[in-house]
């Protein structure tokens, strides 16, 4: 089985995201299993050149926090003049044709996987053109229409609500017109209309990485890693700075890695800002607790799950713990700021004290693991079932199409005609 897996970007050989790390661990499984998999999207300039089996539609930046003023109207008023969400017009450089011909450079394929809803919102053909499985990071017109409440100024209130309406119509006819789809949490099933749909099912994701050795070395009371730069994520993390920071003892220590947009938020002195880390795994093994305070958004938290996979204490949100069945001991659970605060504390205290210590997260990962191995067999073979039909309903047109009945009927009614 031959399936193209297009996505908005291709693979990074270092993620730079929790996109780039579903998308490396879902393709992973797949051709674990068996499946030939090449791939189609945009490049960062400064990437490596694409391997064969990969498709290049272009050099593309597509993190606002990235690019400059002239590039961000750029894409606005690509958005506005063709109807679609921003989101999508940032990849829409191209037309259908000129991207058909670029797709077909991986040959025949049986199937497309469709990476996320961008492509498909900026080329509307890609869902129907081949049996689709498409593959829903994130229920993205709901994480548009909370950015929207959230927004600092009323043009940007107005373009999120924008970019709901698009992308909810978007969201609706791909999930309608894919043979299967998968959430990355189940939580996401009802913002697209699935439930109960025995062609949509959820992915337990996995960091699945090895697990590096634990030096010891603590440079910080609570650690905090994300994208900051992503709007959902900027949301729990100003409500942290706002909320939580000023009833933490000022003795705690917090390092917050990530890229942002424009300059970080100002904090009191016991708060530091490390920008983009180079091992990621390193800082979060050198916090003694991580604070995962996410307040809104959809999908799964690709940081929650490296936690638990690292057995590292934490607090929690109850949206930081999407897609996750199983909560360890040393991770608390709290949704208001008091009590967050409060865990937070006692939970530093613990460790310096050595009463709380790191869970074995090698049982968890691979419960993960399992589930994910499980839920792409199934797709593989609803997959296999799905062009098998497909096949034989091709093979009985054509032999009817060389039959002689088939030929004299066309005959017939054209010499009707011609009278």
């Amino acid at each position: 089985m031959h399936l193209l897996f297009i996505s908005s970007m291709l693979p990074e050989d270092e993620p730079r995201s929790g996109f780039d790390i579903a998308t490396r661990v879902i393709a992973d499984e797949y051709r674990r299993q068996g499946v030939r998999l090449s791939f189609a999207g945009f490049r960062r300039p400064e990437s490596r050149i694409p391997r064969p089996g990969e498709i290049s539609l272009g050099d593309l930046v597509p993190e606002n926090a990235a690019v400059g003023r002239r590039q961000k109207m750029e894409w606005l008023m690509r958005a506005f003049w063709s109807g679609l969400p921003v989101s999508a017009a940032k990849l829409a450089t191209m037309d259908d044709d000129a991207l058909d011909l670029r797709l077909s450079a991986s040959g025949p394929v049986d199937a497309f996987i469709l990476n996320s809803i961008q492509m498909p919102t900026a080329f509307p053909f890609l869902s129907s053109a081949k049996p689709s499985i498409f593959v829903a990071h994130n229920v993205e017109h709901r994480s548009a229409a909370e950015n929207a409440l959230h927004a600092p100024t009323a043009f940007r209130r107005r373009l999120y609500e924008r970019e709901a309406r698009l992308l909810k119509r978007a969201e609706d006819r791909v999930c309608r017109e894919a043979r299967m789809v998968h959430t990355l949490s189940a939580e996401d099933l009802p913002g697209l209309g699935l439930v109960g749909n025995p062609a949509a099912f959820s992915l337990p994701l996995t960091v699945a990485r090895p697990m590096l050795p634990d030096t010891g070395e603590r440079t910080h009371d609570i650690g905090l890693i994300g994208t900051w730069s992503w709007a959902p994520n900027r949301i729990g993390l100003d409500w942290f700075l706002s909320q939580i920071v000023p009833l933490l003892p000022s003795d705690i220590t917090i390092a917050i890695a990530g890229a942002f947009e424009g300059r970080p938020p100002k904090a009191p002195p016991n708060v530091r800002f490390l920008g983009r880390v180079p091992d990621a795994q390193r800082f979060v093994q050198s916090s003694r607790v991580l604070a995962l305070a996410s307040k809104g958004g959809t999908g799964v938290q690709l940081k929650t799950i490296e936690a638990l996979e690292e057995g590292m204490p934490a607090v929690a949100t109850r949206s930081s713990l999407r897609g996750i069945d199983s909560v360890p001991g040393n991770v608390a659970v709290a949704d208001e700021a008091p009590d967050f605060a409060g865990a937070l504390a006692d939970m530093v205290a613990g460790v310096r004290m050595g009463m709380i210590g790191r869970a074995n997260g090698l049982t968890f990962a691979l419960a993960r693991r399992h589930s994910l191995s499980a839920a792409i067999e199934t797709t593989i073979g609803n997959l296999a079932a799905i062009l098998d039909r497909g096949d034989r309903q091709d093979r009985r047109v054509r032999n009817r199409t060389d039959s002689p009945e088939t030929f004299e009927v066309p005959a017939v009614a054209a010499m009707a005609g011609g009278r």
